[in-house]
């Protein structure tokens, strides 16, 4: 998916958290730290990604989507930075595609890739 969105030069628009998540998820995964750290690193140099700093005015808004809709707090940034930047929230996250749903548009990677 990353690389048909880079092909296309389709703007990403995330959160800072972004970052933690992916080293994280492929540390988790591979029980390689260097390269879990890497990888973030390289997501963070794409040249159509935008990262949005968790600024209190985020913060305060992501909490009220979150008790609002149940969300998870990860969720809730995710959301609110699509909500904020007026832009579709990509995720496989069922609670996400339908919780988040009033608040921005969201739709599955496949989707997202389809519309456009």
């Amino acid at each position: 998916m990353l690389t048909a969105i880079q092909e296309r030069g389709d703007p990403i628009i995330v959160p800072t958290l972004l970052l933690a998540e992916i080293a994280s998820a492929v540390a988790r995964v591979s029980h390689d730290t260097i390269g879990a750290i890497k990888y973030a690193n390289a997501t963070a140099a794409l040249p159509h990604l935008t990262l949005v700093s968790l600024t209190p005015a985020i913060a305060g808004r992501a909490a009220e989507l979150a008790a609002t809709h149940r969300l998870r707090s990860a969720d809730a940034v995710y959301l609110e930075v699509a909500r904020r930047y007026a832009t579709t929230l990509v995720s496989r996250d069922d609670e996400q595609l339908t919780r988040g749903s009033g608040v921005a548009v969201c739709q599955t990677p496949e989707a997202a890739l389809r519309d456009q």
